[in-house]
């Protein structure tokens, strides 16, 4: 799959309640972490592929984790 179904499909982009909070915890941020992640995905310097079931966004010491069916934000983290 091309990154493109990706970026076409942005505006389903969502999270949990629970993944609010996890991501703000993991990446040390209080901004709003949906309108963050799309950012992120929409930024030229991401690198964005999918493996499996899920589309990862590698975007300097962050990696986003986004499910490639419900476009849910799964997890974020600082890569080490």
């Amino acid at each position: 799959m091309e990154k493109n179904e990706l970026l076409i499909n942005i505006y389903k982009i969502h999270t949990t309640y629970l993944g609010i909070s996890r991501i703000k915890r993991n990446l040390g941020i209080e901004e709003d972490v949906v309108e963050f992640c799309k950012n992120k995905v929409l930024d030229k310097k991401s690198l964005i592929y999918r493996k499996g079931k899920n589309w990862y966004i590698e975007n300097g010491a962050i990696k986003i984790t986004i499910n490639a069916t419900s476009y849910t934000i799964i997890t974020a983290h600082i890569i080490k």
